[in-house]
C-alpha cells in the first residue's frame, strides 16, 4: 500500500539520491492545504498552466548536479539526457559543469542548439543509424560508445588520423542489477554491448577467440572489439563502458563491475600494450519513489567506487583510469512534481475506490511497463476526513492504466481536486506518448517563487499539423 507521506521539514537541498522523502527539498505546505515548491504554489500553477501539469524545481536539479561534481572531484559526470531533457535543462547542465550523455539525433541536435558544448557531449546508442554518427562527428562530439562491431568500421570511414574519433567500447560486464528485469543492462542476452564471454560476433570463434595469449584472460565478444577499435588509425580507444540497470540501491554491484572491467583493462595492457585511460560506468541510480524507499548514497559510491578502481589497478600494475558516470534520474526524478486533476470517483462492487484523473499512462507509462511504485498527495485544500485505499488510474482505454495503487486518500475525494505525484522529473515526459490523442502535458520550472513555462502543452491542432491529406 501507498500512503500519503508529511512534507519534510528540512530547510536545505537533500544530498543527491539520499534515502527519504521523495518530494523535492523546497516542498512546503501552505496555507489551506496549498503545496509549494521553490516557492510556487502547485494548486496555482494548475489553474495558470492547465493540468496534467509537470513542474520542475530548477534549484533542486542544480544542487543535484553540483553535489555529484562535490562528490566525485576527479570524475567526469555526464547528465543521462534520456531520463528528460529540455533546452532550458540543458542550459542548467552545461553552466553547473556537467557532461551530457545523449543516444538520438533528437537528443543531440536539441542539446546543441541549446549552445551544449559538443565536447562534452558523449553519444550512445545500439543502434546508431549512419547519419547519426555522420552527425556526430560533423557536431566534432567528444566521445562515441561502440555497442556493436558494425559501428566500428562505420565510424572509421568517417575518421582520419588527422582528426580521429575518441570512442569506448560498452563491455557487458554479467553483473544484474535493477529494479525490474527490462532495465538489467548489465547481463549477458540483452541487445546491448559486448560480452566478456562468447564468440566475436558475425565470425563464428569460440569463446575467448579474441585473444591469443593468457590462459583465462577475459575475452569473447568485447576484446574483438578491442582489437578491431585499435586496428583503426582514426579512431581513438580512450576506454571501457559498461550500464548496469536502472534504478540502482545499492554500491555493490557497481564494484563488482569495476572488478570486471579491470580485468580487461590489464588483458588489454598484456594483449596490446596499451592502458586505457578511462572506464565509465554508466548511471542507474536509485532515489527513493515512496516514504522511507532507499536510493543510491552518493557519498558511499564517492568513497567506495573509486577506491576500488584504484586497488584493482594497483594490483595488476596498471595506472588508474579517469571514472565517468552517467547519472540522469538521480538529477532530475527528485526535482519533478506531476500534478493531475481528479475527474471522477468511483465506488465499486466488493468496496474498490478508484480517483480517475485527466492523464495517464500517455504522460507516465512507467507503472505499465515496470510496476512502478508511487506516492500521492491531495493538494489546494485541507481535509480533515479519515483515508482509505484509493487507486489513482488515468483517463485511457487500457485496464492497466493505474498511476498509483492503494493510495491512502481522504474519504472526500471529489471531482475537481488536485493530486500531486513527486519523483516525476525523469522517464515521464521523456517517455511520454499522445495515446488516445491525448496531448502531452505542459512543462513549468520553478525557482524563488516563480513560474515559468518551459514546454508548452501538446493539443489536437499539433496532431493535425502532421497530417497531409485530411
Amino acid at each position: 500500500m501507498t500512503l500519503t507521506h508529511p512534507l519534510p521539514a528540512v530547510q536545505q537541498p537533500v544530498a543527491p539520491a539520499s534515502p527519504g522523502s521523495p518530494w523535492p527539498a523546497s516542498a512546503r505546505l501552505a496555507r489551506h492545504g496549498e503545496l509549494e515548491i521553490g516557492g510556487v504554489g502547485l494548486a496555482e500553477a494548475a489553474d495558470r498552466f492547465g493540468t496534467p501539469l509537470y513542474v520542475l524545481d530548477e534549484a533542486e536539479v542544480r544542487a543535484r548536479c553540483r553535489a555529484y561534481r562535490a562528490a566525485l572531484p576527479h570524475a567526469e559526470v555526464f547528465y543521462a539526457a534520456k531520463a528528460f531533457l529540455s533546452s532550458a535543462l540543458a542550459g542548467w547542465v552545461a553552466e553547473e559543469g556537467l557532461g551530457l550523455d545523449v543516444c538520438s539525433e533528437g537528443e543531440l541536435r536539441l542539446a546543441t542548439a541549446a549552445g551544449f558544448p559538443p565536447e562534452r557531449i558523449l553519444l550512445h546508442g545500439n543502434a546508431k543509424s549512419p547519419e547519426e554518427l555522420r552527425l556526430a562527428r560533423r557536431l566534432r562530439v567528444g566521445r562515441i560508445v561502440l555497442d556493436n562491431l558494425a559501428e566500428i568500421p562505420r565510424l572509421a570511414s568517417l575518421s582520419t588520423p588527422d582528426a580521429p574519433q575518441r570512442v569506448l567500447v560498452r563491455v557487458v560486464p554479467g553483473v544484474s542489477a535493477g529494479h525490474h528485469e527490462a532495465v538489467r543492462t548489465g547481463v549477458v542476452g540483452q541487445k546491448f554491448g559486448f560480452a566478456l564471454e562468447g564468440g566475436p560476433s558475425g565470425r563464428g570463434e569460440p569463446a575467448g577467440a579474441g585473444w591469443q595469449d593468457g590462459a583465462g584472460a577475459p575475452g569473447g565478444e568485447a576484446a574483438e572489439a578491442v582489437r578491431r577499435v585499435l586496428e583503426q588509425p582514426g579512431l581513438v580507444l580512450a576506454g571501457l563502458h559498461c550500464h548496469l540497470g536502472s534504478q540502482i540501491a545499492s554500491v555493490d554491484p557497481y564494484l563488482t563491475a569495476v572488478d570486471r572491467l579491470v580485468e580487461l583493462l590489464a588483458a588489454i595492457r598484456d594483449r596490446h600494450g596499451v592502458q586505457l585511460p578511462e572506464v565509465d560506468l554508466g548511471g542507474g541510480h536509485g532515489v527513493p519513489y515512496t516514504p522511507g524507499e532507499p536510493g543510491l548514497d552518493l557519498a558511499e559510491f564517492a568513497a567506495r567506487v573509486p577506491a576500488r578502481l584504484a586497488e584493482q589497478c594497483a594490483r595488476r600494475g596498471l595506472d588508474t583510469p579517469r571514472l565517468l558516470v552517467e547519472p540522469g534520474r538521480a538529477v532530475t526524478a527528485p526535482a519533478g512534481v506531476a500534478v493531475y486533476r481528479v475527474l471522477t470517483v468511483k465506488h465499486t462492487v466488493g468496496g474498490h475506490f478508484f480517483a480517475a484523473v485527466d492523464g495517464g499512462m500517455s504522460d507516465n507509462p512507467r507503472p505499465a511497463l515496470y510496476d512502478a511504485r508511487y506516492s500521492v498527495r491531495l493538494i489546494g485544500r485541507a481535509s480533515t476526513a479519515p483515508t482509505r485505499p484509493v487507486d489513482v488510474v488515468g483517463r485511457h482505454c487500457e485496464a492497466g492504466d493505474t498511476l498509483v495503487r492503494g493510495a491512502e486518500l481522504p474519504v472526500d475525494l471529489r471531482a475537481g481536486d488536485l493530486l500531486a505525484v513527486p519523483t516525476a522529473g525523469a522517464y515521464q515526459l521523456s517517455m511520454a506518448s499522445c495515446y488516445n490523442l491525448v496531448g502531452r502535458p505542459a512543462l513549468v520550472a520553478v525557482r524563488d517563487g516563480r513560474a515559468r513555462l518551459l514546454i508548452r502543452r501538446e493539443t489536437v491542432e499539433d496532431f493535425r499539423l502532421r497530417e497531409i491529406d485530411g
